[in-house]
């Protein structure tokens, strides 16, 4: 068994080795939420409340977990969803979880904020890859965009509609994890006293938001979110955007049934039931909670997926029991990236497939198509 599996044994322990690794200003950039804080904990306790009722003598001898996903298959209901800033947690690390999910064989998301440009991880990482985007003020930035996704080959565009203004993340304000930094005392220690950090990433001492030209440095990115973010947004701007993109568009951060209805008569390909990983809107309802009514309210005509306080391979089984296709991984990958690189955010993604096969055997479904909502102990459904 290699050192990271042994210490690496679990998306907590994962976690935990992050939290020693990273100074603590970027650990809590990753780790915290909006607010309280309230959605980010709802999130996986409303997980942990949900409870099967497997079947012992079903057999599942041999079980498949490959899932297709807008003409891709994947050997696991598992993609990594877009985070920005992960380039300050590991060098090019965008570069890394890429390639890590190209070896595994499941879709990456390429981040609006990475530290790598679109171009260079579409040219570098041969999966199908998906390129996120937000609707700026300045549609004409949201449009080359799309136009540079497009002419890089990413195989879908993911319009992330929740993150309309900055949100206040009190852990960051408390560590003053801003755009530019303001270094104190303290701050200046938490990076001193985490020399491993430092020596690492003396490749790349100076990242920057590279997708955004001029305005690419720490510096001048809070300005320009600051100044660009649009709360003025509707279902015009995904109907533009719809005209724009020549392939499979996914919608992210929708979680009222009715949105749901309205983005299959927009065109839309996929929704991603998500809030932000509570990140956003703090007292927003939990992801796999939302799940549900969104299923019903699309009938099958598009798939759906979810994010949200994912940290286990049963909590994935749960999210297919309730409708969705695949789950979009978020704090995990960056726990492992930061832990070890690619490797870390690879050892992520099979501990998912080795956690979701095992569950599997023990409820007795065989494939994935087997767990449904009477998979689920029945009160959950009164």
């Amino acid at each position: 068994m290699s050192l990271l599996a042994q210490r690496g044994y679990s998306i907590a322990a994962l976690r935990r080795l992050a939290k020693a690794q990273l100074p603590r200003m970027l650990f809590d950039m990753v780790d915290g939420g909006a607010g309280d804080e309230n959605t980010l904990r709802r999130n996986e306790a409303a997980l942990a409340a949900i409870e099967f009722a497997p079947k012992m003598l079903a057999g599942a001898g041999r079980r498949d977990q490959s899932v297709e996903l807008l003409g891709c298959k994947l050997p696991s209901p598992v993609l990594i969803g877009p985070t920005g800033l992960a380039g300050l947690l590991w060098p090019h690390a965008e570069l890394a979880a890429a390639r890590a999910a190209a070896r595994f064989g499941t879709v990456y998301c390429t981040s609006h904020a990475s530290t790598t440009t679109y171009e260079q991880i579409a040219s570098e990482t041969p999966a199908p890859k998906f390129a996120q985007v937000f609707l700026y003020k300045d549609r004409g930035l949201t449009a080359e965009f799309a136009r540079r996704a497009q002419a890089a080959g990413y195989a879908g565009l993911m319009l992330t509609v929740d993150n309309q203004v900055m949100a206040g993340r009190d852990r960051d304000i408390a560590n003053g994890m801003s755009f530019p930094l303001r270094w104190s005392a303290r701050g200046a220690l938490q990076f001193a006293v985490k020399p491993g950090w430092l020596w690492r990433m003396r490749e790349t001492p100076s990242p920057t938001f590279v997708n955004y030209g001029e305005r690419a440095s720490l510096g001048a990115f809070g300005p320009l979110m600051n100044e660009q973010l649009d709360p003025d947004i509707g279902w015009r701007d995904v109907e533009w955007l719809r005209g724009l993109w020549r392939g499979p568009l996914i919608l992210k951060g929708l979680l009222h049934p009715q949105e749901a209805r309205r983005a299959c008569e927009t065109g839309v390909d996929a929704i991603v039931v998500s809030n932000h990983g509570g990140r956003q809107l703090d007292g927003a309802v939990a992801s796999i909670d939302a799940l549900p009514a969104m299923v019903d309210a699309v009938e099958g005509k598009m798939p759906v997926l979810v994010d949200g306080g994912f940290r286990r391979g049963v909590d994935v089984l749960k999210a297919i029991a309730l409708g969705a296709r695949a789950v979009m991984l978020g704090r995990p990958h960056l726990w492992g990236v930061a832990v070890s690189g690619e490797e870390g955010v690879f050892h992520v993604l099979d501990l998912f497939r080795r956690e979701i096969d095992r569950a599997m055997a023990l409820g007795g479904w065989d494939d994935l198509a087997k767990v449904g909502r009477d998979a689920l102990w029945r009160k959950r459904l009164d």
